[in-house]
């Protein structure tokens, strides 16, 4: 939907009973309808929202993401689960990306492809990082009383986890999908990703009632989520420096 020039992806949901208005990652406007909302009620609710919908915009224009280009050189720092790794190149034998003795190490015939040294990586921190989300799972689905869905961690651009219903797709509680680059952040912090969308197989949006079941399980959820904010501007994304 456009409206006064500015576009809004419309997400409409059986769950929702009132609108709801976000301001991605990426800048773009998501305009969250219950089932059944009449045009001229979304549109009267955007046009309400015209100064809240400003200064989201302002606030994201001085946060903007500062996400710096990692150089595939020995010694440069990757990190994992909050702690700093260097990057060493080797030629021994074994999986093309694994962690030993505070070192992150890379098959050097792999460093002299960009594309193929990046794949290595984010494919490490999708492998390693499942793992210890699958093990993190269950125990906020648990705080919170809601079913644990399916995991996966892949590239979700600017985007640190999404939730998708299980509605027809055969999966019961639906899906979790997380950012492999989360995991370069400190585990608490991962955490918090992991409980925000496990709190929306229950509510859709973001209102009051999310933020009181998510407040269950994490009772300092808005102070996570401005370090999430603030760290995640300094999160690794896969740009190679020359």
């Amino acid at each position: 939907m456009t409206l006064d020039g500015r576009p809004f992806t419309v997400r409409v949901s059986a769950q929702r009973r009132r609108l709801g208005l976000t301001v991605e990652r990426d800048g773009s406007l998501t305009l969250r309808v219950p089932e059944g909302c009449e045009l001229h009620r979304a549109e009267d609710f955007v046009r309400a929202s015209h100064r809240w919908i400003e200064d989201k915009l302002r606030l994201r224009q001085r946060h903007l993401p500062l996400n710096p280009a990692r150089g595939l050189t020995h010694g440069e720092v990757f990190r994992y689960l909050g702690r700093d790794y260097r990057l060493a190149l080797v030629d021994t034998e074994g999986a093309p990306v694994r962690l030993r003795h505070g070192e992150l190490l890379l098959d050097r015939g792999l460093a002299s492809s960009r594309r193929s040294a990046v794949r290595a990586l984010t494919d490490w921190y999708s492998r390693t990082g499942l793992r210890w989300a699958q093990g993190h799972t269950q125990p906020w689905a648990g705080r919170m009383e809601v079913p644990e869905p399916t995991l996966e961690v892949r590239d979700l651009g600017r985007r640190w986890g999404t939730y998708r219903s299980g509605d027809g797709e055969g999966t019961g509680a639906g899906r979790v999908s997380l950012h492999w680059a989360v995991f370069q952040l400190p585990g608490a912090l991962v955490d918090y990703v992991i409980a925000h969308e496990l709190a929306h197989t229950r509510i859709a949006g973001h209102g009051p009632d999310y933020w009181r079941l998510l407040g269950r399980a994490i009772p300092e959820c808005r102070s996570r989520k401005a370090e999430l904010d603030e760290m995640g501007r300094r999160v690794w994304l896969g740009d190679v420096s020359r």
